[in-house]
């Protein structure tokens, strides 16, 4: 298979070389010119005081029903000497610059057009944050399932084009997707192979102190090298400071991410079992096309088409992109619609338990509440990146303006709740610049999923992403400025 595209398009073809030799130029790789740059019940939140182990922490709240089976973990705030945070920033910034911690500056004129020019150390927290091993280990166990519910999901295809046929009439961008879709299932499109590199986004409730899951991704599951990065780079600031931190660097979490996908990639390729390198695709990688503005022109939707009807592994391929969607989040999570997935009944508790409140707007009730408190609600569209929820008054006059309007268009969105984590002081570090703010975190645990034919060949958890933000903020992208990198010390 070949695939083609003009030198004026926003979507472009390269291979993938160096590293393992064996990959050859049998892969795909699609990504934008714009990503191409470095770069359940609502309740009322009541106020309660946190303590942490270390600076930037997350804790489990000083009085729970679950206190015994968390352990509780409070102590007095890490206090730095300003001449030390000032020396930790220096020592960070220069291993940033010799270990390639580096983004592009979205401020500079030749930024991802000149290699080298325009880059700036990636936005980080300066300590890792102190992490509750309970909630840990809950993530590491939701990981599997969470790859083989995409894969199940993806195989139904009736559900996918049910679950979305309100969506599609009022989201063109969804609309289209479908399309492919369904192309697919007429004529009767298997894909042997199939892989999949997710990534489960988590945040801990502080009101109720459950680790509930913020979205999944399916597609271009994004910072994985960031994330290895900060970790190396805690790591080594821990080392030189043992003795004035009182940290042990062994205790920051190191991180596979990079090299675990890595793996599976090249893994997909022997499975492929196709050794003319250079003739056939043997897979495809989108590291761009989740947003309409990916699709510029008809040219980029002929391409994405194409690429699903060849004998290339996708990763996604268009069922495991659908699968991903806002919709199809907040239909798994109603009663007894994991049956339709899951035989096992412990599997649905567990993967149950991590739902956060998700509602379509459907639901006049929810609505109303939303409308009267748009403080305990995020309205989503499907979309995916940062920068495209809704939140406060905004929600508040979008709903207004959804109901008094009365057309369909309200079946482009799902209502969440707001999940409010712990908050604690925290050493943020951006352009060079280190300020102390009281902020949140919220962690993603990255998965692989392989299966030829009948058989899973990897179904594992593959790493995690850690980003802090100033509590005050909404929204959480690092490439897109909220948020910062940060890495896991457990506890």
């Amino acid at each position: 298979m070949a695939v083609a595209f003009s030198p004026s398009s926003t979507v472009t073809a390269c291979a993938l070389r160096g590293g393992a030799s064996l990959l050859g130029s049998c892969f795909l790789v699609l990504r934008s010119r714009r990503a191409g740059r470095l770069q359940s019940a609502v309740t009322t939140r009541r106020s309660r005081t946190w303590c942490a182990v270390i600076v930037g922490s997350t804790a489990v709240p000083e009085a729970s029903a679950e206190e015994g089976r968390h352990g509780r973990r409070s102590s007095e705030q890490l206090a730095l000497p300003p001449e030390l945070v000032d020396e930790l920033v220096e020592e960070a910034l220069v291993w940033c610059s010799q270990h390639g911690l580096i983004v592009g500056d979205k401020n500079h004129p030749r930024s991802g057009k000149a290699p080298g020019v325009g880059l700036l150390h990636a936005p980080f927290s300066l300590l890792p944050m102190s992490f509750p091993k309970f909630y840990w280990d809950q993530a590491l166990e939701l990981a599997p399932l969470f790859n083989e519910l995409v894969d199940r999901v993806s195989l139904d295809g009736e559900f996918l084009q049910q679950t979305l046929a309100r969506t599609k009439e009022v989201d063109l961008f969804t609309k289209r997707l479908l399309d492919i879709h369904s192309e697919m299932m007429e004529l009767k499109k298997e894909e042997e192979i199939r892989l999949g590199l997710t990534r489960s986004d988590y945040m801990v409730d502080g009101e109720t102190g459950l680790l509930l899951q913020v979205e999944l991704n399916t597609i271009s599951t994004s910072s994985n090298g960031l994330a290895c990065g900060v970790s190396e780079l805690h790591r080594n600031l821990v080392r030189m400071h043992e003795r004035e931190l009182g940290l042990d660097q062994a205790s920051v979490l190191g991180n596979t991410a990079i090299t675990q996908h890595a793996g599976a990639l090249a893994r997909a390729w022997a499975e492929y079992n196709n050794p003319r390198n250079g003739c056939p695709v043997a897979l495809v990688y989108f590291r761009a096309g989740y947003s309409p503005i990916d699709y510029p022109s008809e040219a980029e939707w002929r391409a994405r088409t194409l690429i699903e009807r060849s004998s290339a592994i996708k990763c996604p391929s268009i069922s495991y992109h659908l699968v991903g969607t806002k919709k199809i989040q907040q239909e798994l999570a109603k009663e007894y619609v994991l049956d339709r997935f899951f035989d096992n009944k412990g599997d649905i508790k567990k993967v149950r338990q991590c739902f956060a409140g998700l509602w379509n707007l459907e639901n006049d009730s929810i609505v109303m509440s939303a409308i009267e408190s748009p403080e305990l609600f995020v309205l989503k569209p499907q979309r995916e990146g940062g920068g495209n929820n809704i939140y406060g008054d905004n929600l508040h006059e979008t709903l207004v303006r959804l109901r008094k309007d009365g057309g369909n268009e309200l079946a482009a969105y799902i209502l969440m709740q707001r999940i409010f984590p712990p908050a604690s002081p925290c050493y943020l570090v951006r352009e060079g610049k280190c300020a102390k703010e009281n902020a949140v975190s919220e962690f993603g645990v990255f998965g692989a999923y392989l299966r030829n034919k009948d058989k899973v060949i990897i179904n594992d958890q593959c790493g995690y992403l850690m980003r802090t933000k100033a509590a005050a903020l909404n929204e959480g992208g690092v490439v897109s400025g909220y948020a910062f990198l940060n890495s896991i010390f457990l506890t």
